[in-house]
C-alpha cells in the first residue's frame, strides 16, 4: 500500500493481504489538504432496478394532468411502503417502451419487455442462437466511462434463469432473463450468488464453483478483514478521527455482509434438498435482496463501479413468495381473469417488492460519500417493462436519489402518452457524462426531472 502519512492518499487505495484486495470508501485524507472536500465533488452513480410481470393499475397509478404535481398525502396501496419516503421519490407516469410491443410478432410480451427495457429495441422472435435486440443503455454508458472504475458495470439479480430454449411463445429465455445487453446479440446474465459478488468485490480470482475445492479453500481462509488487518492498522495511523470512524463503519459493514453470506452457506449445507438454490443463494427473499443491496452499496461507496443493473426477478417469473404467505406462481397469478383473490395476491407481491426497494433507499441515505451520502450522488430508477394488463405503455416508474442535482424529489410527474422511456435513459446517461443526441427511439432528454 502506497500511503504518504499525514498527507493526501490516493482515491484508489486498497488494503491488501493474503490474496485479498479491499477497496476503500471516500475518506477526507484522499482530498488534497488545500482543497475542501465539498469542492472536489463525488461522481454520479446509476442503478436500474427491475421487477417483472407488471402491476395492478388501480393500486399503483396516481391520476393527474400532464406536468408536475405534489405527491398525495396517501399513496396508492402498492406504494404504501414508501410513505415515509414521500420526499425522497418521484413517481413518473406516461412512459412507453414501444420495442416491447408485438409489432406484428404476436404473443411474447414478457420476453420483449425484458429485452427492450434498457435497449428500446424490438427483439427478434427466436429461441435459437440468432438473438437480436440492442445495446442496453447501461452498457452504452459503461463502454464510455467504465475505465474510471475497477468494474465497468455490475449485472446482479435474485432469480436465476436459463439462457437458451423457448420461454415465451417463440422468444428465447435469454430475452426474459437479462435486461443488460453488451451487444445486440449478447445479453449479460445477472449474477445471483452473493458469495460470487463478494469475492469479486473483495477477493481475487473467480468464484470457485466446485464445492469440494471451495471447502478446502475456506479451511485456510478467514474473513477478508483478517487478511487486511495489518494494512488497515498502518492506514489508521495516517487518518483523522473522522476518517477512522468512516473506516471502522465501512469495515463493520463488509464483515456483516460476509457473516450473512457464511450463514446462508451453512444453512444450505445443513438442509439439503433436491431443488435447493445454488450455494450462497439465500432461500429467503428478504435476506437475498438485502444482501445484494448491501453489496451494491459497498460497490458504489468504494467507487468500484458506477453502473449497476438489478433484476429483482426474471420476466414471467414463477417465484412463490412464501415469505408473505403466497405459495402460488407470481406469473400465474397475473393471468387472474378478474379473480379477486388472485388480484389481491398480485397486489401483495408488488407491495412486497416495493418494501425491498425501500430498504435500498435507507442504505443509500446512510452511506457516507464525500461531502454527503450516496443518496445525494446516485440516480436510481425502479420499474418494470410491463404495466397494467401486460401493456407496454404507462410503465410503472419511480426515481430516487438526487443524482448530483438531476432529480428533484418529492413529487409526481406525468408525461404525455407515448413518451419513450429511452428519454429517461438519455437524461441519466447525460448526467453520467455520456452525451448522446438520442438513444434507440428517444426523442430527447426527459423533462420535469429537476428544477434546474
Amino acid at each position: 500500500m502506497n500511503i504518504i502519512l499525514k498527507k493526501q492518499i490516493e482515491r484508489r487505495t486498497f488494503l491488501r493481504g493474503m490474496g485479498t484486495v479491499l477497496a476503500l470508501p471516500m475518506l477526507d485524507a484522499m482530498v488534497p489538504a488545500f482543497v475542501k472536500a465539498a469542492s472536489v465533488g463525488s461522481p454520479t452513480r446509476m442503478a436500474i432496478l427491475y421487477f417483472p410481470n407488471g402491476v395492478q393499475e388501480t393500486t399503483w397509478n396516481i391520476p393527474a394532468q400532464v406536468g408536475v404535481s405534489a405527491l398525495p398525502d396517501v399513496l396508492p396501496l402498492t406504494l404504501a411502503p414508501l410513505t415515509k419516503y414521500r420526499n425522497d421519490i418521484t413517481v413518473v407516469n406516461g412512459l412507453t417502451n414501444n420495442g416491447g410491443r408485438a409489432l406484428g410478432d404476436g404473443p411474447g410480451d414478457h420476453g420483449r419487455a425484458g429485452a427492450a427495457y434498457l435497449t428500446g429495441a424490438h427483439p427478434k422472435k427466436t429461441f435459437g442462437k440468432d438473438l437480436q435486440a440492442g445495446i442496453s443503455m447501461d452498457q452504452y454508458a459503461a463502454a464510455r466511462i467504465g475505465s474510471a472504475t475497477r468494474f465497468a458495470s455490475l449485472e446482479l439479480g435474485c432469480e436465476e434463469g436459463i439462457q437458451g430454449g423457448n420461454c415465451d411463445n417463440g422468444y428465447s429465455c435469454a430475452y426474459s432473463n437479462s435486461i443488460s445487453w453488451r451487444t445486440p446479440n449478447t445479453p449479460n446474465p445477472p449474477e445471483i450468488r452473493p458469495r460470487a459478488v463478494f469475492e469479486r468485490l473483495f477477493g481475487v480470482g473467480d468464484f470457485e464453483r466446485d464445492p469440494k475445492v471451495r471447502a478446502r479453500q475456506e479451511k485456510y481462509q478467514k474473513s477478508v478483514l483478517d487478511a487486511v488487518l495489518e494494512d488497515a492498522k498502518r492506514l489508521a495511523g495516517a487518518l483523522s478521527a473522522d476518517d477512522k470512524r468512516k473506516l471502522d463503519e465501512y469495515m463493520y459493514g463488509v464483515r456483516d455482509i460476509e457473516t450473512r453470506i457464511q450463514k446462508t452457506e451453512k444453512d444450505s449445507a445443513l438442509k439439503p434438498t433436491l431443488d435447493k438454490p445454488a450455494p450462497s443463494v439465500p432461500e429467503n427473499y428478504d435476506e437475498h435482496t438485502s444482501i445484494m443491496f448491501d453489496l451494491m452499496t459497498a460497490a458504489f461507496q468504494t467507487d468500484s463501479t458506477r453502473i449497476v443493473t438489478f433484476l429483482m426477478a426474471i420476466e414471467q417469473s414463477n417465484r412463490a413468495y412464501r415469505e408473505i404467505g403466497i405459495a402460488d406462481s407470481h406469473h400465474g397469478l397475473t393471468h387472474h381473469g378478474g379473480d379477486r383473490e388472485k388480484i389481491e395476491k398480485c397486489i401483495k407481491i408488488n407491495q412486497y417488492e416495493v418494501q425491498q426497494f425501500a430498504y435500498f433507499i435507507d442504505k443509500l441515505k446512510a452511506a457516507k460519500d464525500g461531502d454527503g451520502t450516496l443518496f445525494d450522488h446516485i440516480m436510481v430508477s425502479y420499474g418494470s417493462g410491463l404495466g397494467a394488463g401486460h401493456d407496454h405503455d404507462n410503465l410503472p416508474t419511480i426515481l430516487t436519489g438526487r443524482g448530483n442535482g438531476l432529480f428533484t424529489l418529492g413529487r409526481h410527474v406525468t408525461h404525455p402518452n407515448e413518451t419513450p422511456i429511452s428519454n429517461l435513459h438519455v437524461a441519466m446517461m447525460d448526467k453520467m457524462g455520456v452525451q448522446v443526441e438520442n438513444f434507440s427511439d428517444s426523442t430527447g432528454k426527459l423533462g420535469y426531472l429537476s428544477d434546474l
